[in-house]
């Protein structure tokens, strides 16, 4: 079986973040999400898709995404129920988002200002901040070395491979 939901749009409102008697954060925000055709008049239509993160990254989502901006979200559909204040049973589906991704730096987007923070990015597993492009490069020149890059053609030199019939797997 597989469940897994790849998102990237735009915050509808701020984040709503909330603790759990045993002070688990649990937040939960609403990501609007372009569909890739135009309807016959011509205009973008998009989804709105409730998403929830818990704990830490929950956390994180309310204090630096605001509505706006722009996110990605990795994670997986959920479908739960409760009884409503009718007596009804209501059913939700949400993505249960495990990894959430701030795709744009600070002052970009229609997000509203958020003072002077910083917007922290994750590359590599370490936090940057979005202000220092160099910073940013020279780690990542720092972490690809000893790797061929994609658009580098290791066998541009033009000479002979070398491979014994042992080598090949036919």
């Amino acid at each position: 079986m597989m469940n897994r939901v790849i998102l990237v749009g735009r915050l509808t409102k701020d984040p709503d973040l909330r603790y759990t008697p045993n002070g688990v954060a649990v937040a939960s925000f609403t990501l609007a999400v372009n569909r890739p055709f135009t309807n016959q008049q011509g205009e973008r239509e998009a989804d709105f898709i409730n998403c929830v993160v818990w704990r830490r990254p929950a956390e994180n989502v309310a204090n630096f995404l605001k509505k706006g901006n722009l996110a990605g979200v990795d994670g997986r559909v959920q479908t739960r129920s409760y009884e409503g204040q009718d007596g009804k049973r209501v059913y939700v589906t949400e993505v249960l988002a495990e990894s959430v991704q701030f795709l744009e730096p600070k002052g970009q987007g229609q997000g509203t200002d958020r003072g002077s923070q910083q917007q922290p990015s994750r590359q590599g597993g370490q936090d940057f901040p979005f202000g220092n492009q160099n910073q940013r490069q020279n780690q990542n020149q720092n972490q690809n070395q000893g790797y061929t890059r994609v658009d580098e053609d290791p066998f541009a030199g033009g000479g002979q491979i070398d491979i014994s019939d042992d080598d090949l797997p036919f």
